[in-house]
């Protein structure tokens, strides 16, 4: 079946979604990674990030650490991530390093 929807990893389509309530998050972007202090929920399958400045990003658990080695994110930007369903690992945090400047890392949790 043939579809304007972005698809996952598995090419199974990701529909259109809404913000989850008490699903926002925001996070400093620091010179020290720091990460989201609570959980993003079980059922949480796309998350939309904007930063305020360059960062570097990491998905993982709850010791999860942003180095300089992971994904530049820049600033300006929303965008929509797959963080778990079918096949893939469900990741329960996002870690943030600054790049050059502190600013702030906003996500929403979307359902």
């Amino acid at each position: 079946m043939s579809t304007l929807l972005p698809t996952d990893l598995n090419n199974n389509p990701i529909p259109a979604v809404r913000f989850k309530n008490d699903g926002a998050h925001q996070i400093d972007i620091a010179a020290e990674s720091a990460r989201n202090d609570t959980a993003f929920g079980g059922a949480t399958r796309i998350i939309s990030l904007f930063a305020t400045e360059d960062a570097y990003i990491a998905f993982g658990g709850d010791a999860v650490t942003a180095t300089d080695d992971d994904h530049f994110f820049p600033a300006g930007i929303y965008y929509d991530v797959a963080i778990g369903g079918g096949n893939a690992p469900q990741y329960t945090h996002i870690a943030v390093l600054a790049v050059e400047s502190d600013g702030m890392l906003y996500i929403s949790e979307k359902e």
